[in-house]
């Protein structure tokens, strides 16, 4: 009797997940690719906040940027589902890579040169969130076909650790980057990187014979169509999501979780200098305490999380980032040590993401289909962008009036509603 192979390595899983996981070579190249972009970004993430900042000077036009960030999720991620579970996801991956990382470096050199308008930073935002509507889905897509089911909560978990890790390298050097070759010299480090994730992803084989259950091996086939009908297909990816009120319920907690997070991803800028008197370097320290936060928790559930229900983590996760939110109002009421405790509220906020964010992409992939992960994927990353365009601009422009530490205080509370409203359910908490 033929065992499938990922079948068969499920069936030989050493006892420590952490260690079986040094063996599933597909997946730590995948993961060296993430890692490569991710410091690319975080030094982009410094570099690219105060750009904006000095060329528009507007809270207004910051909000806007950061709200058309997620526009195409909205508008194109159902579409770009449905095509991602269609395509080769390698392919695909290397593709948006290549892309993102020409696209950044033109970005580069238009502001080495001085011709960077406030358009192009428009037009440079919505391209490279389009490419991204393709390329998060693809990744997903990928991580069950190389890791069997049991090894899923910890290889997300790991993933996420080594990915802050690498983040966290960013945020560390990325001061001493921008003062060495410039806000230009910083993103241009970031379009390298993409280039360097899609050379790795020519490493990357996929295992064959990963088991399929009879729903999945139904989309299989469909999939194999030559008339397959691309409407159908998006159609019962849909009527997926809607039958399962536990996928929902997560979809759920996480678009009103991005909406809260709307502050702090818009307003950081301004809150480091309006209210703790400072610069890039404290933007950057406070990047590197909420890093080492998510990466110490998520190495945590590397380890141990598999014993505890994932339901249990999400709730706990928000109520901690409610409660680092809330933190960051501290600083405005102490004379004493301003910094120490809003990096206190960036380390709570950090700690608490992995707890919500691991569990909820880890149900997910254990219960869709592999042939549907793509549009389950999408459908996902819509409803979490849903509310934040109108989060941003309301943000953007409330910012101009209420004092920013005001809008974090508010954001925190908010983030005790999902928690109260999950622990109500019965069927969400026996997950």
């Amino acid at each position: 009797m033929n065992i499938p192979a990922a079948q068969a390595q499920a069936q030989t899983i050493p006892a420590s997940p952490m260690r079986a996981l040094r063996f599933q070579k597909a997946f730590l190249i995948l993961l060296a690719a993430r890692m490569v972009t991710r410091f690319g970004d975080s030094i982009d993430s410094i570099a690219y906040s105060w750009m904006v900042y000095q060329l528009t000077g507007s809270k207004m036009l910051m909000g806007s940027l950061f709200a058309l960030n997620f526009v195409p999720g909205i508008l194109f991620s159902l579409f770009a589902g449905v095509l991602v579970d269609r395509l080769p996801k390698k392919q695909l991956l290397f593709f948006t890579y290549a892309m993102r990382g020409t696209i950044v470096a033109l970005t580069a050199f238009l502001l080495w040169k001085g011709w960077l308008q406030t358009w192009h930073l428009f037009l440079f935002t919505f391209l490279n969130s389009t490419l991204e509507c393709f390329s998060s889905p693809a990744e997903t897509s990928l991580v069950p076909r190389l890791l069997p089911k049991p090894l899923l909560l910890s290889g997300n978990s790991l993933s996420t650790s080594v990915s802050r890790i690498s983040e966290l390298a960013g945020l560390a050097v990325a001061g001493g980057i921008i003062s060495w070759i410039g806000l230009s010299g910083a993103i241009l480090v970031d379009s390298i990187t993409f280039y360097l994730s899609a050379l790795l992803l020519l490493l990357l084989r996929i295992p064959n014979g990963e088991p399929l259950d009879e729903t999945d091996a139904d989309q299989g086939k469909a999939t194999t169509t030559p008339d397959r009908d691309f409407w159908k297909e998006l159609k019962h990816g849909l009527s997926f999501v809607r039958s399962q009120t536990l996928i929902l319920y997560t979809l759920l907690t996480g678009a009103v979780l991005n909406l809260c997070l709307t502050p702090m991803n818009v307003m950081n800028v301004v809150y480091v200098e309006e209210v703790l008197h400072s610069g890039p370097i404290t933007l950057s320290t406070l990047g590197i305490s909420l890093m080492s936060a998510i990466i110490l928790s998520s190495l945590g559930l590397s380890a141990w999380g598999s014993k505890f229900r994932k339901s249990s983590l999400v709730v706990i996760g928000c109520m901690l980032l409610g409660t680092g939110q809330a933190l960051y109002y501290v600083p405005t009421l102490l004379t004493w040590q301003p910094l120490v405790v809003a990096g206190f509220a960036a380390f709570i906020s950090g700690f608490a993401i992995p707890f919500i964010n691991t569990p909820l992409s880890t149900y997910i992939m254990e219960v869709t289909p592999h042939a549907m992960l793509g549009r389950v994927s999408s459908l996902s990353s819509m409803i979490a962008f849903l509310f934040i365009p109108i989060g941003s601009l309301t943000v953007g422009a409330v910012g101009s009036f209420i004092p920013v530490q005001t809008l974090y205080l508010a954001a925190g509370l908010m983030m005790f509603a999902p928690a109260l409203f999950l622990m109500t359910r019965k069927n969400f908490m026996k997950i």
